[in-house]
């Protein structure tokens, strides 16, 4: 490869991961957040230390630190550590993304919960009041139902396609 072919790849690597950032400032968390986790995916060897983080992403060892202590957290990234080295090494959980979905299940039966007791409030109400509601109950309850099958089929999925 040449010097101008490596320099547009690393440049099109570098917009990837503020692609990745931005994807998850838009569901909430922080952006640094998303540019690690961004770096993680295309990181070559796949761990990397702080230092590593912060060279590569242009940011303060405090901020790396912080946001790889969410994202451990939050279950997408471990930290591990290397034979004969005493720095910790951030990678992609394996299974972060069932994790996720699992949590999320969670989330959905937790607002499902909240609907039917809002319902039960409203017992006696006329069905225009109950509307909102039951369509919130109802779509989080399909959910709470489907999620849970759709990781049990992407887990048989994933045994067929990995060796």
């Amino acid at each position: 490869m040449s010097r101008v072919d490596k320099e547009a790849q690393q440049f099109e690597l570098r917009r990837f991961v503020e692609e990745v950032g931005l994807l998850f400032e838009l569901s909430g968390m922080p952006r640094m957040a998303g540019r690690i986790l961004g770096w993680l995916l295309i990181a070559d060897p796949p761990h990397q230390s702080l230092s590593q983080l912060a060279e590569a992403l242009q940011a303060s060892k405090g901020s790396i630190s912080t946001m790889s202590r969410l994202l451990i957290q939050a279950g997408i990234v471990d930290r591990m550590s290397l034979p004969g080295d005493r720095r910790d090494y951030f990678c992609i959980k394996l299974g972060a993304w069932t994790e996720l979905i699992q949590q999320k299940t969670a989330q959905i039966k937790a607002v499902r919960e909240i609907a039917e007791r809002g319902l039960g409030l409203l017992e006696a109400e006329p069905d225009e009041r109950r509307q909102r509601l039951e369509e919130m109950r109802n779509f989080h309850a399909f959910f709470e139902g489907e999620l849970p099958r759709l990781v049990q089929r992407w887990e048989q999925e994933r045994k067929v396609k990995q060796p």
